[in-house]
């Protein structure tokens, strides 16, 4: 029997290699060429019947496989358009973020969607992207920093009785910054979040246990800071009066722990979608209605609890250095999937760098390392899906901050503002960042802003170059 005949059942290249090495058995069994024709058609139709043994399995096999992958494609075909989506600032936001969200809004599983005046271009999502799925979660629509989140705690200390050097001595001492990094095991503390039997219900999470319970406490590299500085009450709000205070604000994520799950998981929603077409692998999703997806869930939802954990710690440090009660804390995260009602479906709402909003729900937006943040309340919107944006929002990469970004220049605005930092890196200098006021006033039917918030002393990671 020769190719030609493998070639009219429309058997492709490598399973033909397997139908001829089959039919070369056959024939010296003795059965004729029809005979075995008959027989690869009946494979062809059912290859199932075939996959457990005998001179037909390893076909049968490779026929199976091809069907998987055909059945994965039909289940990953995006839509020939993207479905219409809102956007706040669209003047703020560059093309590629706008890319990267009509990508997400074409895939067979997305519902609505809106994009923040933060956006910008990240891995999969766009920063800024707030997207709602049908019974399915993204790994990269939540990204690789799980939970990352903000916290504010307001001191019982007049705005300006820390001095500078004081403020840097506190925030050397009881914080800690950079990938890996953790405090000595003497100075380490524990938090309920450590001793919850989550830890044990996947092999990964058991794995991840020790690394966690190392860097409780810390914050990473990038953008994370810890500052202090000055909070503006204009009106009674927060159970406080107005007035200024001392505070302290913190962004940090879940450290090593969340992107190992992160990358973990995107592994295994790519495996699931073997089909999709390049441009969407990195918003391969997970099912919630199959293992996977509830194990992405529940470590996912670990890792928020224990990106807070950081923040409880953080503070919690600092204000026992000072002897303080703080007055009042507001706290949110902003790179996780929730479940929400929208319309009259239950779904799955990704926020990728951006803050929950729902009617009357606080939450912190900050600005950049010298710029001010703001306590904001939400509105609750419906076609932004009850979000905001979760900061001002890059307009320079990090390697185009680093390379065209002057260290003079950057020194000068932090002086302007009085504004002493301990660490940072160029690439995240102010002028890296969309002027926050802007962003704030493209939003303001997303959320109300209570109070402000201005630096005075910050610490972050070094980055690619000290400042």
């Amino acid at each position: 029997m020769n190719g030609k005949h493998l070639v009219k059942l429309g058997l492709e290249k490598k399973a033909i290699a397997l139908a001829q090495t089959a039919a070369t058995q056959r024939e010296t069994a003795g059965l004729s060429r029809d005979d075995i024709l008959n027989e690869l058609r009946a494979v062809q139709q059912n290859p199932a019947a075939y996959a457990a043994g005998g001179v037909y399995a390893p076909l049968a096999a490779e026929l199976l496989a091809q069907q998987a992958i055909l059945d994965a494609r039909k289940g990953s075909d995006l839509r020939p358009a993207p479905l219409p989506y809102p956007t706040w600032g669209a003047d703020l936001i560059d093309p590629g973020a706008h890319r990267q969200m009509d990508v997400a809004m074409r895939l067979p599983i997305s519902r609505a969607g809106a994009l923040m005046p933060d956006a910008h271009v990240g891995y999969g999502l766009p920063i800024g992207g707030v997207l709602a799925t049908e019974n399915a979660v993204i790994p990269y629509g939540v990204g690789v920093d799980i939970g990352c989140s903000m916290m504010l705690s307001v001191l019982p200390i007049q705005a300006n009785a820390l001095r500078t050097d004081e403020a840097g001595t506190l925030l050397l001492k009881h914080t800690r910054f950079g990938a890996g990094v953790a405090f000595d095991k003497r100075d380490r503390q524990d938090h309920d979040v450590l001793h919850e039997t989550t830890w044990q219900d996947q092999p990964i999470l058991r794995h991840l246990f020790e690394k966690a319970a190392t860097q409780i406490g810390t914050s990473g590299s990038g953008n994370h800071f810890v500052e202090f500085g000055t909070l503006t009450l204009p009106h009674a709000d927060l159970g406080l009066d107005p007035g200024e205070y001392l505070a302290v604000l913190s962004h940090s994520g879940s450290r090593g722990f969340g992107a190992q799950v992160a990358g973990h998981f995107t592994g295994l929603a790519e495996r699931h979608h073997p089909g999709l077409a390049p441009e969407a692998k990195k918003l391969a999703w997970l099912p919630l209605d199959h293992e996977d997806g509830q194990a992405y869930w529940q470590a996912m939802t670990l890792a928020g609890r224990y990106a807070l954990a950081n923040h409880d710690l953080i503070h919690a440090r600092l204000a026992r250095a000072l002897n303080v009660t703080p007055l009042a804390q507001v706290s949110n995260s902003h790179n996780l999937a929730w479940k929400q009602q929208v319309g009259d479906q239950n779904l799955i709402v990704h926020r990728k760098g951006a803050t929950p909003a729902a009617p009357g729900q606080l939450g912190l937006i900050p600005g950049s390392m010298a710029d001010p943040g703001y306590v904001v309340r939400g509105l609750g919107h419906p076609g932004a899906l009850a979000s905001a944006s979760h900061g001002a929002g890059r307009q320079l990469g990090r390697k185009a901050a680093a390379s065209t970004l002057n260290k003079k220049d950057v020194q000068a605005y932090l002086t302007t503002r009085g504004v002493t930092l301990i660490g940072g890196g160029i690439d995240e200098a102010p002028q890296a960042y969309k002027r926050i006021q802007d962003v704030i006033a493209r939003q303001d039917d997303l959320v109300n802003v209570i109070a402000s918030f201005q630096p005075r002393v910050v610490r972050m990671d070094t980055g690619s170059e000290d400042i």
